[in-house]
């Protein structure tokens, strides 16, 4: 870790878009620059506004809840054959978008990426904010969700056990897992900066709270050696997560034998899913708060550059499953799997189908252009599109799969109600709602991680004088 101090600053120049870190930043213009944000009295006028319109879709969605407590989900617009729509959809939307920030996070971490040290801490947040809205969909899907600890394995007199071969079980013990070591880790990370934050505040009551949660870091040596080993154990841990729990989210539709579900091609692909649109989420997160915070010195245009070119390699991992997907159907002579393709590119779902071949397919091709990647306006236009994809993807998965069944007589259309639109914009005001607290009351970036990145510029700038 770099040591404690200003050193010097450097005024080299450095090739445009080329560094990590923008040359000329001391180990405390960096701390100064980070703790600022969350120590100044007060609350920007943007800052507001942005709270207020994501606190107004968390009220609708409570709203939602309300009415569907009082009148069941009857609200939505499920029928039969389309019992699971939006609810399930948005479970697994959401699941996905949190593995970009385990993978920056963790995988990263064991691989050594210097990259990963400007947008880790918010890409973690990320994570831990789209669980938490995941977890609501299944719980609010069983009609019933105050007895939502039927699932788990608790004793109870009468010795009635969870279903262990359902996969809607599996998924209550992979979110959960995912959830605890993604927020132990986040929290670990934090603590250096919490000791930071207590030692620069001015406010008593300020420093009381952090550091209570500082849990007394001084910086000594042994505190950093536990500190790295603890973060070490713990991406070991994580790492694993990042494959394991989104193959067990596929695991609910590739164990059911309705056309369009049982494929084993699935667990790789709604893996590869998730980093793509975790990925286009992190963009869309960090364009705007490098620039509303002018953080372009700690998230340069070369991390915008990186991101977005993971986003198109798994971009044609995705768009490789979708061939794969479309080839196996007619290639199976199954007459069924060869109808739901075709009832996709030709049913009353079909504008859906290739909206989303546009979104996630076609104009994320635009990637191979380093002026696109480059350019953070383009950049963020592109990931918004590409989460629209992806929901509108599993949408198709799930919705149109099950429109048209093996039964003519039992076909129906589904046609979301503004219940369902609701709940889907109140989960966007939960997730912006706790991400602007986090914005405004918790370091955005690493300080620890982004000093010693800029220690290491200045001394390596430096070694070429």
């Amino acid at each position: 870790m770099a040591p404690e101090g200003s050193g010097n600053q450097f005024e080299l120049e450095a090739v445009p878009g080329d560094e990590l870190i923008a040359p000329g930043h001391t180990l405390e213009s960096v701390t100064e620059k980070i703790s600022s944000i969350v120590l100044k009295p007060g609350i920007s006028k943007g800052w507001l506004a942005g709270f207020a319109g994501a606190f107004a879709l968390f009220i609708l969605l409570n709203v939602a809840i309300y009415y569907l407590m009082a009148f069941g989900v009857g609200i939505w617009g499920i029928n039969i054959p389309i019992a699971w729509a939006f609810a399930i959809t948005n479970f697994v939307w959401w699941i996905g978008i949190g593995h970009a920030g385990t993978l920056i996070s963790a995988f990263l971490l064991l691989l050594h990426q210097k990259w990963r040290n400007s947008v880790n801490r918010f890409a973690e947040a990320m994570t831990i904010f789209a669980v938490a809205c995941a977890g609501l969909f299944p719980l609010l899907h069983m009609g019933r969700p105050w007895l939502f600890y039927w699932l788990l394995p608790y004793p109870n007199p009468m010795w009635l056990w969870p279903q262990f071969r359902s996969p809607l079980v599996w998924d209550v013990f992979a979110v959960s897992t995912y959830l605890t070591v993604s927020l132990i880790f986040w929290y670990v990370g934090l603590i250096p900066d919490f000791a930071t934050l207590r030692d620069r505040a001015k406010n008593k009551a300020t420093k009381i709270i952090y550091g209570f949660f500082s849990l007394g870091w001084r910086g000594a040596s042994r505190h950093w050696f536990r500190y790295e080993m603890c973060s070490l154990l713990l991406a070991g841990l994580a790492t694993p997560l990042v494959l394991s729990v989104h193959t067990v989210v596929s695991f609910d539709f590739t164990i059911a034998i309705v056309p369009g579900w049982h494929s084993t091609i699935f667990p790789p692909y709604f893996v590869a899913g998730a980093i793509y649109s975790g990925f286009a989420m992190v963009l869309s997160l960090a364009i705007p708060i490098r620039k509303f915070y002018k953080l372009e010195d700690f998230v340069t245009i070369r991390h915008l550059d990186i991101m977005a070119k993971v986003m198109l390699a798994t971009g044609w991992i995705v768009a490789y499953s979708y061939i794969t997907e479309t080839f196996m159907a007619f290639y199976s002579a199954n007459p069924f799997e060869r109808f739901m393709m075709m009832n996709r590119m030709t049913g009353p779902y079909a504008i859906v189908y290739w909206v989303l071949i546009t979104c996630n397919l076609l104009i994320p091709q635009a990637l191979w252009s380093r002026k696109v990647r480059t350019s953070p306006g383009w950049l963020f236009f592109v990931a918004i599109v590409v989460n629209v994809g992806m929901w509108l993807e599993r949408f198709v998965i799930i919705v149109v799969s099950l429109q048209r069944e093996y039964l003519p007589s039992k076909w129906d259309m589904y046609y979301p109600t503004r219940w369902d639109w609701a709940v889907l914009a109140g989960s966007l005001g939960l997730f912006f709602t706790l991400f602007y607290l986090f914005i405004r009351y918790l370091p955005m970036i690493s300080i620890v991680e982004v000093r010693s990145l800029a220690y290491e510029t200045n001394k390596e700038l430096a070694s070429k004088t």
